[in-house]
């Protein structure tokens, strides 16, 4: 990022809770308070009905199940949206698929993701785009002619390019941060989802321009699951967002001349040695 071009003036962070609750609403409610108290803007989940679920490896392998345990119906997304608000964090979940989103609509919300692996489902991107205000679409696994299949749908002034790897965990030489600045080059809001161990690929794309960076959260690494597994705790989190913080300041302009700051070493420690 030029930050003499550009000063962000805010950078989200969104914790990716997802389905590591696992439908335990009390752990879910944990969960979005120890985000918020760690410096979280949004507590992201997902959105989906098993039953619209294809016939798949996942009816052999015991994701089925995990896929009904998880599923979220509308009472508990009223509940997960008002215990984000007593929390003072924007709720935001996924959707994937057309069916599911007359139950998200009656929700009040304004914002939406769609996750990477329906980047190429433009009738759902479409059907977003004209719902709501916000659209956070995920770019993992895609092509580059299926991002410029979004870019043409136009509506950039609703439209977050989240940059993503799809890979658990991804390694740091495949986390590919010059696509990101791509995105930047096109001219849209951009954001980062992250998948990398630790926060280190988030001060990345913070640095490189990220306004929006998710990571993967839970407040217990040995619960059940590969998100639960790979995602940061509530510590690592604060530390993203210590950092994020710590970056504005950074970033202010403070001219090209010492800063006052700077003053007694300027007025009393100059010429103090022999030339």
């Amino acid at each position: 990022m030029d930050i003499k071009k550009e000063k962000i003036d805010k950078i989200n962070l969104i914790a990716e809770i997802g389905w590591n609750h696992m439908g335990d609403m009390k752990l879910a409610s944990s969960m979005i308070k120890q985000a918020a108290e760690a410096g979280a803007d949004y507590c992201k989940f997902q959105t989906w009905s098993e039953k619209n679920l294809k016939i798949g490896n996942w009816d052999n392998d015991g994701r089925r199940e995990i896929y009904k345990k998880a599923q979220l119906n509308i009472e508990q997304h009223k509940y997960l949206i008002s215990e984000c608000y007593k929390n003072n964090v924007k709720f935001l979940t996924s959707v994937f698929n057309i069916n599911d989103l007359s139950m998200i609509t009656n929700l009040g919300i304004d914002e939406i993701k769609i996750p990477s692996h329906e980047i190429y489902n433009v009738e759902l991107i479409k059907v977003c785009l004209d719902i709501f205000s916000k659209v956070f679409i995920s770019t993992g696994a895609s092509k580059w002619q299926e991002v410029e299949a979004v870019v043409n749908l136009g509506k950039k002034e609703k439209i977050i390019l989240m940059h993503c790897v799809s890979a658990y965990p991804c390694k740091p030489e495949n986390i590919n941060l010059p696509r990101l600045q791509k995105f930047i080059n096109l001219g849209f809001d951009v954001g980062y989802s992250g998948h990398m161990s630790g926060i280190n690929d988030a001060i990345a794309a913070i640095c490189m321009g990220s306004t929006y960076v998710e990571k993967h959260f839970t407040v217990d690494n040995s619960l059940p699951g590969r998100d639960n597994l790979n995602a940061i705790t509530p510590n690592l989190f604060a530390k993203l967002s210590e950092f994020r913080n710590n970056f504005f300041d950074m970033t202010i302009d403070r001219g090209l001349d010492f800063q006052d700051c700077e003053k007694d070493i300027y007025t009393n420690y100059r010429g103090r040695w022999i030339k």
